[in-house]
């Protein structure tokens, strides 16, 4: 059976007619439908069903052909690669993710590093503004000879001192409160007569301490005098309770005069400057020689005596001391009489 199509146009009015040959029937039996292919092909792989990554290099076409006849080379794809360099990172449910993880169960090493270049710059700090106030305090005989430039900047070094303190409840810290402390300045009202009977040529204080024991609630104020003849000491002891982190309240219960120390020699110093005349003494040393047997007899004579003991009367047995500051070797105190530094005893800032 042949079909036959006739286009018909306006130049010709007949065409040779156009045949096709008839498609050739095909049959199909049950084998064909059922069974597989009976020659499969056994280098024929599903490639199509795996991702392009897995398919070896023999099963790659060599050859591409795109959409204009042109032949290319298949581009390869670059196998995905993790960067060495990129940190492990903390990505847990409370928003840690952006916090790198160095050592340690999710601890960061870093902030800790951190935290203790922190505290060393703090301590070194500290230590520069104490020993720069100890170096300003130097000749100011405790105060009482500092001028207004000097106490200006005493005042100004205290108070970074205070913003800086490491210790903001002292009286919590009995470690760091307790033991003997030597005065180095005091602005106090009251000291400054006793402090003035020291400046003359023949008197002089030593020093000023104050003992404190918070097993006990004790302070005990003590001060050393010396003259060319004697050393004199006398103390007054009290009881204290604790107000708040940083404040005492202090009850004075009575004076204590100590036997004076006789010397075995006359001490006079070499000169002495009086109406802002220098008057040398070696002369007076010399007349004063022979009595140095009679002062060493006096002196084993009172060695034997007991002290002295007398009540402190009167309203101004009541106190308050509030410490501003404290570390290991170093106080700032403020009381009903004014400002107190002071260094512990064999702290490395009174060999300064």
């Amino acid at each position: 059976m042949a079909l036959s199509l006739v286009f018909t146009s306006r130049s010709s009015l007949f065409c040779k007619p156009l045949s096709f040959p008839a498609p050739k029937p095909q049959s199909l039996s049950l084998h064909s439908l059922s069974s597989p292919n009976p020659n499969p092909n056994p280098n024929r792989k599903l490639s199509s069903f795996l991702p392009r990554s897995s398919l070896s290099d023999g099963d790659r076409p060599s050859k591409i052909t795109d959409e204009w006849g042109e032949s290319a080379d298949p581009a390869t794809e670059p196998e995905p690669t993790i960067s060495e360099s990129d940190p492990p990172v903390n990505e847990d449910e409370w928003g840690g993710g952006d916090e790198y993880v160095e050592i340690g169960n999710g601890t960061p090493a870093k902030a800790e590093a951190e935290s203790a270049v922190e505290v060393e710059e703090v301590d070194s700090k500290l230590t520069e503004l104490k020993r720069c106030l100890v170096d300003t305090l130097y000749g100011t005989e405790l105060g009482f000879r500092a001028g207004s430039e000097v106490r200006a900047e005493v005042v100004e070094l205290v108070n970074q001192l205070e913003a800086a303190n490491p210790t903001p409840a002292p009286t919590e810290n009995p470690g760091l409160l307790d033991g003997n402390w030597v005065l180095l300045y005091t602005a106090s009202s009251e000291l400054l007569p006793l402090l003035a009977a020291g400046s003359t040529p023949f008197l002089k204080v030593d020093k000023i301490n104050q003992s404190i024991d918070t097993s006990s609630l004790t302070i005990l104020n003590s001060i050393t005098l010396s003259g060319p003849f004697a050393t004199f000491s006398f103390s007054a002891s009290a009881s204290f309770e604790v107000r708040s982190p940083s404040r005492i309240q202090v009850q004075f219960k009575e004076g204590t005069f100590q036997p004076p120390d006789i010397k075995s020699s006359i001490d006079l110093p070499q000169e002495v400057e009086i109406f802002g005349q220098r008057i040398n003494l070696s002369p007076v040393q010399q007349a004063l020689s022979p009595l140095q047997e009679v002062a060493a007899s006096i002196s084993r004579t009172i060695s034997g005596q007991q002290s002295l003991e007398v009540p402190i009367p009167g309203e101004r047995t009541q106190s308050w001391l509030l410490t501003t500051y404290l570390d290991e070797d170093f106080r700032i105190s403020r009381g009903d009489g004014g400002l107190f530094v002071l260094a512990k005893e064999g702290s490395p800032l009174l060999e300064q």
